[in-house]
């Protein structure tokens, strides 16, 4: 059985859960714990913010654990923090913003990469230099109508994913106007918090999702 390439497990993602848990502020002691607190329910997108303590270790023990998931970084500003993750046993560059860089060194290295976006310009330019797909960011500075707007003029088929106050409340409009999943952050994971809550609000946003009660 092959291993399934980096865009095969996003793709796979993106057509069962296009969820991406953000876990910023996640330590190593802690990383195999809150990720089987994720993964188990069902979540297979897993960053790890750079301005965590030390990301890549968090990413490595991760990576080793959850072969099945895509793991990697977010808050990657340039390429040579592309090859650090890579290194690490990464397979997903996430970024705040567009850095032409950082996804020329991703395509280069065969990463998922989810640039930040919030302007036509930013999502065609992020595009042509070969992202995997758009992080809309900060999503609190746009709305569905946005979403909707965007995906009337990009490629058919361009995953466009919000990230900044998502909750299980607010999903449906946003996927109602074409939204292809979302990354969630502090509604997830903040630092402290127990990996059994972890796992309770990772089931809620399964649910809300899927449309289905998870036990």
């Amino acid at each position: 059985m092959t291993t399934p390439t980096p865009l095969e497990k996003f793709n796979a993602a993106v057509r069962d859960l296009p969820l991406v848990a953000i876990l910023r502020g996640l330590t190593p002691a802690e990383a195999e714990d809150v990720g089987d607190a994720i993964v188990e329910p069902g979540f297979r997108l897993l960053e790890v913010p750079l301005n965590s303590p030390q990301p890549l270790d968090s990413i490595a023990s991760m990576r080793k654990r959850f072969p099945q998931a895509l793991v990697g970084a977010g808050t990657v500003l340039d390429a040579q923090q592309v090859r650090d993750v890579h290194a690490a046993g990464g397979e997903l560059i996430v970024s705040p913003n567009f850095n032409a860089a950082v996804i020329a060194e991703a395509v280069k290295l065969g990463l998922v990469c989810l640039p930040g976006v919030m302007t036509p310009t930013e999502a065609f330019g992020a595009l042509a230099a070969g992202a995997t797909g758009l992080k809309l960011f900060p999503a609190e500075l746009a709305s569905p109508a946005v979403v909707k707007a965007l995906l009337a003029v990009l490629p058919a088929g361009t995953p466009v994913m919000p990230v900044g106050g998502i909750t299980p409340l607010n999903m449906g409009e946003w996927r109602a106007a074409g939204a292809a999943g979302f990354g969630i952050g502090s509604a997830l994971y903040k630092p402290g918090k127990q990996a059994s809550a972890v796992r309770d609000d990772a089931k809620k946003f399964i649910s809300a999702w899927t449309g289905t009660t998870q036990s």
